[in-house]
């Protein structure tokens, strides 16, 4: 009996989804919408099995929202915005921006081959300017409005 190239398999549908959009969201709106969001990685370096185990139940979800007939948005984010970013460059004598975006292309590339319906075109990333200046904009409205304050406790 012949063995199965489970590697060409994998390969083949991976670039048929990638090349069709397979999993970009699709805007009917005769369909009831269904938005699955897991947390986002920390972007460490490398996945481990809490990640794969994490990511592989959302996709589960999403793929059998999708085969009900929704309108699923999956998307994918990277938590990587602050001090344990700068924490980790600082013991390997990088750049954080370096180390972090250097971390989101492997973490990123070993999540693709993976096979996720991850809509990959709503990527985000907490530290890049086009996320966070929404989040400055938030904060200064706050102040603004007198709704922010600092005291001891």
């Amino acid at each position: 009996m012949e063995r199965e190239n489970f590697q060409a398999i994998e390969k083949k549908w991976q670039n048929y989804w990638e090349k069709n959009k397979s999993f970009k969201v699709k805007t009917d709106p005769s369909k009831k919408k269904f938005y699955c969001l897991e947390m986002f990685p920390y972007p460490s370096g490398k996945i481990h099995m809490g990640h794969v185990r994490n990511y592989t139940i959302g996709d589960v979800l999403a793929r059998f929202k999708s085969l009900q007939g929704y309108n699923v948005l999956h998307p994918m984010g990277w938590e990587s915005f602050g001090m344990p970013a700068e924490n980790a460059a600082k013991l390997n004598n990088l750049d954080p921006k370096d180390w972090t975006e250097k971390n989101i292309t492997v973490m990123k590339s070993q999540l693709e081959k993976l096979g996720l319906s991850i809509d990959w075109d709503r990527e985000i990333s907490t530290c890049s300017p086009d996320y966070y200046k929404h989040q400055q904009k938030f904060f200064l409205e706050l102040y603004d409005k007198g709704l922010v304050y600092r005291k001891e406790k």
